[in-house]
């Protein structure tokens, strides 16, 4: 089941491991349960300190194809209800690798938020094996296991229990549950998990107890392909650097094929990400993942304000936010996202195998998930509001040869219908007739462009009424010492190599701006000394003068 590379990985990994591991596998008699078994079995061969035990603890594991893990003997709190193949393998991994001493990846003050609740948090994320935004939440909610022994986390793979599925009327992943009542629903971030978890953390004195940062050169907000180029440019000029993201990868890691990235002719935004991140690891940068600024507070020296309470000081900021994916804003999408409604056709496409779906939006996205949709469902109409198409002639000539795919043009979407608490039709107008139509479906995938992050400066920086951050030709904004770059700015041509570049050129900006201010420091500083020496009696003169100047 596991390839000989991946096992020789794994001796690698787990050859420093401190504390042992045990899978506790659930007894009893399930389809799935040796298949199971043999996994878990070809992963403790790889280390003499992880084995694996069969035992009956039915009051704890969810069914036969269930198990936890236990570090000295002592329950982690970490369970997987499936078989966490595919993108959770690496859930499992992190998993065991965190609790036998492995450093956890997230912040310090939120680790210390997380360790100050005191109540019983039981959490359950249903996901799909095929969903790659569904580890990152899998991942975070270990962590917390691992750092509160009230917290239990539960990865559930929805494909093997479809009658919980069903139950709970689950049509989008990750779908959080706490404590038995949905969480999080749909298309939910570690960050987003995060921020409504710190919601019921005591605040108290967290900025005081995590250890400052000293004053940075540069802090980077975002971690797409923008934020991780400014910041890579910016260690290698020798900068204090920090980088502030939700998620390395962005909104690339959403992305399925990607095939314009020049000299790379065919990737995906899960392998970039990880890129991204590799080369990231390669440099001194401070990083602060999972995290959200609340608040930038403007000066020669800016602070930062962090979702946990921290608070960073630095020289300059440049912000690489990336963007959103845009709502429709007609009736009855707000309503039923999770429920029919998704944004994202790789995380939730399997939910609707065998079914009838829209795609709204026509531009590269939009025909990128219809191709990918059209390989699991019944049919796939696509819904464009132009006349015309706008994705590359490549994919609209893939999908026009798709025999399921129906594409309608010079549309308008007008209302998603549900009935039972699911989606069942979407009614559009004809904009040439006015005449207006309904199709009965059970799924809408809503692909039409994305908007800017960009809420949280508020009224610091100039923005279009788009929300786009503005720029001139060397990144800066209306306020001395911040840059933006890539899809959260004017820049027009939002794509991943225009991105990486503007990154880059933010990162020489901010670079240049840091020697412009040192230059006028000194600048100052040799006319205070210059003023100081002429104001003095000539007697005092060399030495008031050598002592401001061993000062300055």
């Amino acid at each position: 089941m596991i390839s000989r590379d991946i096992l020789q990985a794994l001796k690698t990994y787990t050859s420093e491991m401190n504390r042992h591991i045990t899978f506790v596998l659930q007894t009893g008699e399930h389809s799935k349960r040796d298949e199971l078994k043999a996994f878990l079995l070809e992963i403790s061969s790889v280390s003499e300190k992880i084995d694996l035990e069969e035992r009956n603890v039915s009051d704890t594991l969810r069914s036969p194809v269930s198990f936890l893990i236990e570090a000295d003997g002592e329950d982690t709190g970490i369970r997987f209800s499936g078989i966490p193949s595919g993108h959770e393998f690496n859930s499992l991994v992190l998993a065991m690798l965190q609790a036998s001493g492995t450093a956890l990846k997230l912040d310090q003050s939120l680790q210390q938020r997380i360790a100050g609740l005191s109540d019983e948090l039981n959490f359950e994320v249903f996901v799909s094996l095929s969903c790659h935004n569904c580890p990152d939440v899998v991942q975070a909610l270990n962590q917390f296991a691992l750092i509160n022994p009230n917290i239990r986390s539960e990865m559930i793979d929805g494909g093997l229990y479809p009658e919980l599925i069903e139950a709970r009327d689950i049509q989008g992943v990750p779908s959080v549950y706490l404590n038995g009542e949905l969480f999080a629903n749909g298309k939910v971030d570690a960050a987003e998990l995060i921020d409504k978890l710190l919601q019921r953390a005591p605040v108290s004195d967290t900025a005081e107890q995590v250890q400052s940062l000293p004053l940075q050169d540069v802090v980077v907000i975002g971690g797409g392909p923008a934020g991780v180029s400014s910041a890579i440019y910016s260690a290698r000029k020798g900068l204090h650097v920090t980088l502030i993201a939700d998620r390395i990868g962005g909104q690339v890691k959403d992305t399925m094929d990607i095939e314009n990235l020049i000299s790379v002719p065919k990737t995906n935004g899960p392998t970039l990400s990880g890129a991204l991140q590799a080369h990231l690891d390669n440099y001194d940068i401070s990083l602060r993942e999972h995290l959200r600024v609340q608040e930038i507070e403007q000066g020669d020296i800016k602070q930062i304000r962090l979702s946990s309470g921290e608070s960073i000081a630095t020289k300059t900021v440049i912000i690489a936010t990336g963007a959103k994916w845009r709502e429709l804003g007609v009736p009855g999408e707000k309503e039923n996202v999770g429920n029919g409604v998704a944004y994202c056709p790789h995380c939730d496409g399997p939910f609707f195998k065998g079914k009838d779906v829209a795609v709204v939006g026509g531009g590269n996205s939009g025909i990128e998930a219809a191709l990918d949709l059209a390989g699991i469902v019944k049919s796939v109409t696509v819904f464009e509001f132009m006349p015309e198409l706008k994705a590359d002639q490549v994919l609209v000539d893939r999908a026009r040869e798709r025999e399921n795919i129906t594409i309608l043009t010079n549309v308008a979407t007008k209302q998603i219908l549900a009935e039972s608490g699911k989606v069942n039709a979407m009614t559009y107008e004809e904009r040439d007739s006015g005449a207006e139509q309904r199709v009965d479906l059970e799924g809408v995938f809503v692909q039409i462009g994305l908007v800017p992050n960009s809420d949280f400066v508020g009224d610091l920086l100039e923005r279009t009424a788009f929300g786009e951050i503005v720029v001139n030709e060397k990144c800066q904004t209306s306020a001395a010492g911040i840059f933006a770059c890539g899809d959260v700015t004017t820049v027009p041509y939002k794509q991943i190599v225009i991105a990486m570049g503007e990154g880059s050129k933010a990162s020489l900006s901010s670079f240049e701006y840091l020697l412009q201010q040192s230059e006028r420091l000194d600048a100052l500083h040799k006319s205070q000394a210059t003023v100081a020496n002429d104001l003095a009696p000539e007697s005092q003169r060399s030495s008031s003068n050598d002592a401001l100047a061993e000062a300055v």
